[in-house]
């Protein structure tokens, strides 16, 4: 290998990509010092003869080179700055490691800036000495003329640019020093226009307020600064003569800084563009109380005063701010916000959508409005969170709980990430971007720039692509789950005051929202709020929210009680109060069931961990047969051989999945029939599971043939919260087992069964009912399938013809089952139907049943079971039907109330207008018979006329708020009477 090609190959480990051009730059000069005649010289630290450093000095600005973000710009920008600078400059370098890292920084990262040091070369003199030595703005730098000015501020730019490149300041420093200096400069420019315009200025008081980034301290290094200006009248002055007075050296003001640094940008003054320049602080008063926009508020949350009168400044924020914290109660906040996050994504060319750091998904914005939006939202009360800075909103945020520590730093994160992206993009031709380049060779520039070095594994453009995908990725995330939170705009329909939670404010709001025990209450909050820990500040959050949530309920104070309970068992569980604050509707879901169901509390009380089912709709889906059965079976197995144990599991998740069926219900997401064919098969899935536990426990012989057949609510897919599993038994005894020992196996495995389910626990019970079986309570509990043909030919009376028109298998030997009900159909769907005297003896039965077992003082007319028009005239009219027909139309051949009507209607047996009242009021007593439960927590049957019971239950199945209890109650009363005569009618003719 020859000399040159080893040297060229230490050139390109420096860094350099032209080795040839770098090895002619770094060359000794014929004459050093001496300018070439393109303005370079070469820097006499490379010896083409060895193709080496000439010496050690020269071997550490070599190795300096390397850190430079484009060597080879550095090293033509070095020289030419060399060239002008004379031999006093290389001195330097050589001696100073520091000064060479910041020099070479700087020139490596900005053409611009190194073209500025080039025509003002003694400036590099600046760049010397300690860091935090250096001023903030000008110190003693010349500003007493605009080019003065101007040179000033690109040499208190530079060692803001070598700090943030050489590590010295980070991102947050960077942009705090980037703002102190435009504050300086507006300063510095109002000076100059007043030095301009003595008289202008003598009849003004004139203050400029920073706005946007500058407001916030965090400015970047290209960008607009937006400012607003506020005046007085100096004196005596008239306030038209100030005010044009100060309108003059505003737009003087503006031209200056536009000529020294950058733009200044009024927009966002009222009225925009179209409005006056300069406004009085009455004026500016006037508009934001009777005309400004949501956006417009959002804005002045970054207001602070910068330059000119700092009185008047201070005056105008003090006068203007509390009006931010009003604007957030507006109804239309949230949503406002949040159409103007959607506006500014819609105006980025859809071409640069995705490479976008500051508008773009994923980008700048869209933290600083999830940010902005939760300080409208929580800054009313919480006056830490009204910090100007993105930075110092978002830790308050994350300090009071509003935020989840690892969203936090997350955001925090990919804040300072995205924010040095857009300061490296900036910095290479001092010019506004905000867009990632597509340019390989570009792109490589920026990951260099950003401190990405190549390895074997990864090119520097991959790593900086992955880690700033994985940044936006991230806040795409966050953004949505903070921006469209559904707890804000909960929040934001709370009053200021409401917000705050004094002890004097929490009373009086108790007492307005309908507590019956303000002070039981207030000491429930006082518990959940108490102290400085994350978890009370976050229920200082939440309950302002939830207070309202449980006012709109009955009994409000309920609510509330439930919610501590809940709190006080899962308040120790690191994701309970995260779930609430950050997780969808989640607080407002378990808010509104704990005020209206006891049934729910109570099954929340055995199993928080439910809870977290409100968090997805996909989770209050109920599970289907298939689901429930393999997941008790998997229960069970767990605890082989031990069948209390096995029942104690899979009772367990039939709560969790009582849970999910009654959550759905109360929300609004699973009608009455969805919620019968929900509890039907969770209840097949908990039998199922308990007769193979009892098998194991009697020690059944596996040949022993054994069914269970679903009678009653359960048969007919209709089973109620408080429904018991109505069954029969049937057992089909082996090949070469006596009749009686098979006969005692199935009782004991029916006994066992029973005993299993019936045992004291925390869920619902599951009581196991067999009295529709032949004889009643008086005939034996079990029969094999033969002795139930032999019974049912000889001795069935016709009431259990009807029962068994619900009859359907359940669990078991699915053969047996199938047998069962074929000869089951042979009962309750004779040849020709019931005759004419059985069709009187059930009519006699069913109102000896309303006589005999309607409750002594119930109110025959609300009475949803046995009651006018309730769900024992709907039923037993469609079985009349069925058992009359059944035998003829195969739609009646089904054991669903509700589709027997409908065959009924379509075998013209049935009017459709008589099925309409029918239906509605099975479907209308079915659904207050389930409210009942959820509401008391226990079955119930009757709807009260009065009271919190009935308002509960209207708030269950009418949400819309303002519905009476009359209008309730006559509703009820008008359906049911018109299916009490449908009944009549279809009765009479069958």
């Amino acid at each position: 290998m020859t000399r040159a090609v080893r040297g060229a190959g230490r050139l390109a480990r420096y860094g350099f990509s032209d080795v040839e051009r770098a090895a002619e730059l770094l060359a000794q000069a014929d004459r050093p010092g001496q300018a070439g005649p393109a303005g370079y010289i070469g820097l006499g630290v490379w010896d083409t003869r060895t193709w080496r450093p000439v010496d050690e000095a020269a071997e550490r600005l070599l190795e300096t080179f390397g850190h430079a973000a484009d060597p080879d710009l550095a090293l033509r920008q070095l020289c030419r700055l060399a060239a002008a600078a004379g031999p006093d400059l290389l001195q330097a370098l050589a001696d100073d490691q520091r000064l060479r890292r910041r020099i070479l920084a700087l020139l490596g990262v900005s053409s611009a800036l190194g073209d500025h040091l080039v025509t003002n070369p003694d400036q590099w003199r600046a760049l010397t000495g300690d860091t935090p030595g250096w001023p903030l703005g000008y110190g003693d730098d010349d500003t007493s003329t605009v080019q003065a000015l101007r040179t000033s501020y690109r040499r208190a730019l530079m060692r803001i640019v070598v700090a943030d490149l050489t590590g010295a300041y980070d991102v947050e420093m960077t942009m705090g020093r980037l703002s102190a200096l435009a504050d300086a400069t507006l300063a510095a420019a109002l000076r100059l226009a007043t030095r301009e315009r003595p008289g202008d200025a003598a009849a003004c008081r004139l203050a400029v307020i920073a706005m946007g980034k500058c407001g916030g301290l965090e400015l970047n290094y290209v960008s607009d600064v937006d400012v607003v200006f506020v005046a007085e009248p100096a004196g005596t002055e008239d306030p038209e003569a100030a005010l044009r007075a100060a309108s003059t050296l505003s737009i003087r003001l503006m031209h200056i800084c536009a000529l020294v640094a950058w733009p200044i940008d009024a927009a966002l003054r009222p009225e925009g563009h179209q409005g006056a320049l300069v406004r009085t602080l009455a004026s500016y008063r006037a508009y934001y109380t009777k005309w400004a926009k949501t956006w417009e508020f959002q804005a002045l949350l970054k207001a602070r005063p910068a330059a000119g009168d700092a009185d008047l400044g201070r005056r105008w924020l003090a006068e203007l701010q509390p009006l931010i914290w009003q604007a957030a109660e507006r109804p239309q906040a949230v949503e406002d916000v949040r159409a103007m996050r959607g506006r500014i994504t819609d105006a980025v060319p859809r071409a640069e959508l995705e490479r976008e750091i500051k508008r773009g998904p994923g980008g700048l914005r869209d933290i600083e409005f999830a940010v902005q939006l939760l300080q409208l939202v929580h800054g009313r009360a919480d006056e830490r969170l009204r910090s100007p800075s993105t930075l110092g909103a978002l830790r308050a945020l994350v300090e009071g709980g509003f935020v989840g520590l690892a969203d936090g730093e997350a955001l925090v994160r990919a804040y300072r990430f995205l924010r040095v992206v857009e300061h490296r993009l900036q910095l290479q031709r001092l010019r506004r971007t905000h867009t990632v380049p597509t340019d390989a060779a570009e792109l490589r520039w920026l990951a260099h720039a950003l401190g990405y070095r190549p390895t074997s594994q990864r090119p520097v453009a991959a790593a900086f692509r992955a880690d700033w995908v994985r940044h936006a990725t991230e806040v795409r995330r966050l953004h949505a789950k903070l921006f469209y939170r559904p707890l804000l705009e909960a929040v934001a329909r709370v009053s200021t005051d409401a917000l705050r939670l004094t002890p004097q404010a929490a009373r009086a709001r108790l007492e307005l929202l309908g507590y019956s025990d303000p002070l039981g209450a207030l000491r429930h909050i006082r518990v959940l709020t108490g102290g400085v820990s994350r978890t009370a500040a976050i229920q200082r959050t939440l309950l302002p929210v939830l207070l309202d949530e449980f006012a709109d309920a009955p009994e409000p104070d309920r609510g509330l009680l439930a919610y501590r309970q809940v709190s006080e068992k899962l308040g120790s569980t690191p994701w309970y109060l995260r779930l609430l604050r950050d997780s969808g509707p989640v607080a407002l879901r378990l808010a509104h069931l704990l005020g209206v169901s006891r049934y729910v509390t109570d099954l929340l009380a055995h199993d928080p961990e439910a809870l977290r089912l409100l968090a997805d709709d996909a989770e209050l889906v109920p599970r289907r047969s298939e689901r429930l059965l393999e997941g008790f079976t998997a229960a069970a197995n767990r605890h082989a051989g031990n069948p209390v144990d096995a029942i104690v599991a899979v009772r367990a998740l039939r709560r969790r999945e009582l849970f999910r069926v009654a959550s759905a219900d109360l929300l609004g997401t699973l009608d009455v029939t969805a919620v019968g064919d929900a509890l039907s098969e969770l209840t097949d899935a908990t039998l199922n599971a308990a007769l193979n536990a009892a098998r194991v426990a009697v020690g059944a012989d596996p040949a022993l043939r054994f069914a269970l057949i679903g009678m009653g609510r359960l048969g007919g897919w209709e089973t109620s919260y408080p429904s018991d599993a109505d069954v029969l038994f049937v057992y089909e005894s082996p090949a070469g087992m006596a009749e009686d020992a098979a006969s005692a196996a199935g009782l004991a495995i029916a006994e066992e069964l029973r005993r299993l389910l019936g045992r004291p626990a925390p869920d619902p019970p599951l009581g196991v009912d067999a009295d529709l079986r032949p004889e009643g309570r008086h005939g034996p509990l079990v029969r094999s399938l033969t002795a139930y043909g032999h019974y049912y030919a000889r001795w069935s009376k016709v009431w259990e013809a009807q029962a068994l028109l619900r009859a359907r298998f359940v669990c078991g030997d699915a053969d047996l089952g199938d047998r069962f009900l074929a000869l089951a159909d042979r009962v309750r769907y004779p040849d020709g139907g019931i005759r004419d005297d059985q069709v009187a003896e059930i009519r006699r039965i069913k109102a000896r049943v309303e006589t005999e077992r309607l409750p002594r003082g119930a109110d025959r007319e609300t009475h949803t079971k046995l009651g006018l028009g309730g769900l024992a005239d709907v039923e037993w009219t469609a079985q009349l039907l069925q058992l009359r027909h059944g035998h003829a139309v195969a739609g009646l051949r089904t054991p669903r109330t509700l589709h027997a009507l409908t065959a009924a209607v379509g075998a013209g047996l049935l009017g459709e207008e008589d099925a309409t009242s029918l239906t509605e009021a099975w479907v209308q007593a079915s659904r207050v018979r389930n409210a009942l439960t959820l509401v008391r927590g226990r079955a119930s049957d009757q709807l009260p006329r009065s009271g919190s019971d009935l308002m509960a239950v209207i708030r269950i199945l009418d949400p819309e708020p303002g519905t009476r209890p009359e209008a309730f109650l006559d509703t009820y009363l008008h359906v049911a009477r018109a299916a009490r005569q449908a009944a009549e009618r279809t009765l009479d003719a069958i």
